[in-house]
């Protein structure tokens, strides 16, 4: 037996009195109970930092490209009639798979807009108010074809399940900015009326990371964390002894085994501690002035993406690096043009808001906003009869960016005259998240981490360009 291990009864004799020290002084200096802010393995960042951090507006299902940045007036010619073969012939589709393809129309019109007179849907009126600060990209594409295959990929990377997601890269890389929230927070909205698929929390993992850098969900309505509070009876002096007595043995136990785990634990606590005050706050906008709560036209708390847009402004001021707000319920195979408007709705104003908030707050040109779906949607109808709607699509799909280092006022890439597949410019998953990580001042062809006997990275190891013409 190695003479230099204390056994754990001697430690809890020997060491009563000093953990009962670090305990009292902790209640004396509340400062030595405060999760310290994390430092990222990349501290100082490689490359110029244009970003400190991200809101990423995921629109969970799979938005038409159609119905919002993708006009196709051919498309709205041969409505009805048989999708040319030469398009179609040998590719992958997921529920029109052998079946009679016919081309869908858009089903609302587009309206130029800004000062480039650039086309989107007439479903985002307030968008087209600040169409100016955005950068669209037309000609997005990815590999997967069903929902959360495509959501690991987007996530993470890969289609398979285990790997960590961008949020959990980029707060091992960089760190936390806040004491006393996580670095990398996640909220989840539905709108009415309808029951769409569900969100996976392997969706914001740390897989083979630390888990202290998983993503944490904070719920849209009600306790924003769930068992946040003290028990009855319970003060929070009392909570404080607990908390340093037990990272004490924590903390000894680390110095024995060095387990990356254990350091989780205790920062977790720390950290739990810390939020037990914060996120109440974080999550009473009582405070904030009436015109800028109208401005996104939500009710304070009322579980919607207007209010999460919110609370995602009220996290950047307060340093989460990694921000991810999920909106579900744009998986439009049928009742397309009944749903699609109720969707936009629920997000149009809310994004707009976002932007003029951060302005106004001087945070936008430092904070990377990207909205995007898990892919796009097919020209062809699901139905050529009865209430339409569109199948899933990798091809091509639309998203946009804005702020943090992006060109502004800009459209990249192009479709073929039937938005079927990305024909100029074409990007790829892999170059989407090469680009966030250079906005954040991170290479991405050298960011990695040993697993299972390879250099891991977030863009793979298939090849993946910084799309440069939409940086600043």
């Amino acid at each position: 037996m190695d003479s230099n291990v204390l056994h754990r009864r001697a430690f809890l004799g020997r060491g009563s009195l000093g953990l009962g020290a670090v305990a009292l002084a902790g209640l004396a200096d509340p400062r030595l109970l405060r999760a310290a802010p994390a430092r990222g393995v990349l501290t100082p960042p490689p490359l110029p930092v244009r970003a400190k951090r991200v809101i990423w507006l995921t629109m969970a299902g799979g938005p038409s490209q159609f119905e919002t940045f993708d006009h196709k007036p051919k498309l709205a010619e041969l409505d009805g009639q048989a999708m040319p073969e030469s398009f179609t012939r040998g590719q992958q589709l997921a529920q029109l798979q052998g079946q009679k393809l016919f081309c869908l129309r858009p089903m609302f019109p587009f309206e130029r807009h800004g000062e480039n007179g650039t086309e989107i849907s007439s479903l985002f009126p307030h968008l087209a108010g600040v169409i100016d600060d955005l950068c669209i990209v037309r000609s997005m594409t990815t590999e997967a074809i069903n929902h959360d295959p495509a959501h690991m990929f987007m996530n993470t990377g890969s289609q398979i399940a285990g790997r960590p997601s961008m949020g959990a890269w980029v707060t091992y890389g960089l760190g936390s900015e806040s004491e006393n929230l996580p670095g990398f927070v996640v909220m989840v909205s539905t709108g009415p009326g309808r029951s769409p698929q569900p969100i996976a929390t392997r969706q914001w993992s740390s897989g083979f990371l630390p888990s202290r850098y998983q993503g944490v969900q904070f719920r849209s309505d009600g306790d924003a964390v769930l068992y946040l509070g003290s028990p009855s009876g319970v003060s929070r002096q009392q909570q404080a002894l607990d908390v340093a007595t037990i990272n004490s043995l924590n903390r000894h136990h680390d110095s024995l085994v060095g387990d990356p785990e254990i350091a989780t634990r205790i920062a977790q606590y720390e950290l739990a501690f810390q939020m037990q005050a914060s996120v109440p706050d974080l999550m009473d906008i009582s405070g904030e002035d009436a015109s800028t709560v109208a401005m996104y036209g939500c009710e304070p708390g009322d579980g919607s993406f207007a209010s999460n847009c919110l609370v995602a402004r009220r996290l950047a001021e307060r340093g989460v690096r990694f921000i991810q707000l999920y909106h579900r319920d744009w998986d439009h195979h049928s009742l397309l043009k009944e749903e699609l408007p109720l969707r936009a709705k629920e997000v149009d104003r809310a994004c707009a808001a976002l932007i003029r908030d951060l302005k106004q707050r001087g945070l936008f040109d430092d904070t990377l906003i990207v909205w995007s779906g898990e892919f796009g949607r097919t020209p062809m109808s699901q139905s050529n009869k009865g209430p339409v709607g569109r199948d899933h699509h990798n091809k091509a799909m639309s998203m946009w960016l804005a702020g943090g280092g992006i060109r502004p006022g800009m459209v990249l890439g192009a479709t073929d005259e039937l938005g079927y597949a990305a024909v100029e410019d074409v990007v790829t998953v892999h170059d989407l998240h090469a680009t966030m990580l250079n906005r954040l001042g991170i290479r991405h062809d050298t960011f990695s981490v040993k697993f299972q006997g390879l250099d891991a990275k977030l863009t793979g190891v298939e090849g993946a360009n910084v799309i440069a013409p939409i940086l600043v």
